[in-house]
């Protein structure tokens, strides 16, 4: 059985800004169709690193290729056949959804262009829309004609800069399954998201917190690795509690989750018998569920320090 090639395959990464070291030591491999999540609070470097990769922005120091070409050397042969979409709109509100998709094809140069403008228009369901105003569409349209005009050319590699920042949740769903369809045909995918159910989607994830990688993997294998163990807290007068829950012997972090409390901590026996302990003589009650990607993601955050600050 042949192994999926790697579309991304890059080691020792780094970026500055004058003082600032955005990016640091970033190992990461993407394989071919793969959708590679990339998460992290905002001005974490994961936006700065997805351009590097993708050949959008070019490395201090390191090693690697994407698409088989050199990461250093060769960016502008990679941004050639990637295609980016920005969280914000960038196409022109004055021109239709047709003139949009053909503007941005003469940019590319393509000498079918109004094929392959007709060709974008049918896969994503705009060409009941092509002489609409792109300033009218809603916010979930604006993003499926963003989308089209990134695969006007073609691209082995699309980039998604939280693409469904905006949309309504049908918009995001809809949205995600032309993604999987992309990745099904072979399109390698970067997509930086903050929504959960988002990151849960992906095949792989990567977090990201103030220039340097802290976790990798499947939603599973991240989970996995902050080892924890986790209570739901459930009942009336959970207003105000999480910040005593905070102070037991083994809890390392406590979250709301809708009308209950996640509390998590790294040694179970200890962190069981303070909430034993503290929850005898009250009506809340207690139950062991599994730790969720949100769990683990805050877990990661707490652990990470800032060095941006100043």
């Amino acid at each position: 059985m042949n192994s999926v090639p790697l579309v991304i395959d890059v080691t020792g990464i780094n970026k500055r800004f004058g003082d600032k070291h955005v990016v640091r030591n970033l190992d990461l491999q993407v394989k071919q169709g793969e959708i590679f999540g990339f998460l992290g609070p905002n001005g974490s470097g994961k936006t700065t690193s997805i351009r590097m990769l993708c050949g959008l922005l070019t490395p201090d120091s390191g090693q690697g290729t994407c698409l088989g070409l050199d990461v250093l050397k060769e960016s502008a042969a990679i941004k050639r056949q990637v295609g980016y979409m920005t969280q914000k709109f960038s196409l022109w509100d004055d021109l239709s959804i047709a003139e949009n998709l053909d503007f941005v094809a003469r940019m590319f140069g393509m000498k079918e262009r109004r094929a392959a403008v007709e060709l974008a228009l049918e896969e994503l369901d705009l060409a009941g829309r092509r002489h609409q105003l792109a300033g009218t569409l809603s916010g979930g349209w604006k993003q499926r004609l963003a989308l089209a005009s990134c695969l006007l050319h073609r691209p082995k590699l699309l980039l998604l800069d939280e693409p469904t920042a905006g949309v309504d949740p049908k918009a995001r769903r809809d949205f995600w399954e032309q993604i999987h369809q992309l990745s099904a045909a072979g399109i390698t995918v970067l997509v930086s998201t903050h929504y959960m159910d988002e990151a849960e989607r992906c095949h792989r994830l990567a977090y990201i917190a103030y220039g340097t990688l802290l976790a990798s993997g499947t939603a599973a294998e991240v989970v996995a690795s902050q080892k924890l163990h986790t209570w739901q807290i459930s009942g009336d007068g959970l207003h105000g509690l999480a910040e005593r829950l905070r102070q037991l012997p083994g809890a390392e972090l406590v979250a709301s989750f809708g009308a209950t409390l996640h509390v998590s901590g790294r040694e179970r026996a200890r962190l069981q018998a303070s909430l034993e302990a503290f929850l005898q003589n009250t009506s809340l009650t207690m139950a062991s569920v599994s730790p969720s990607l949100e769990d683990a993601f805050i877990h990661l955050m707490q652990g990470s320090q800032d060095t941006f600050g100043s």
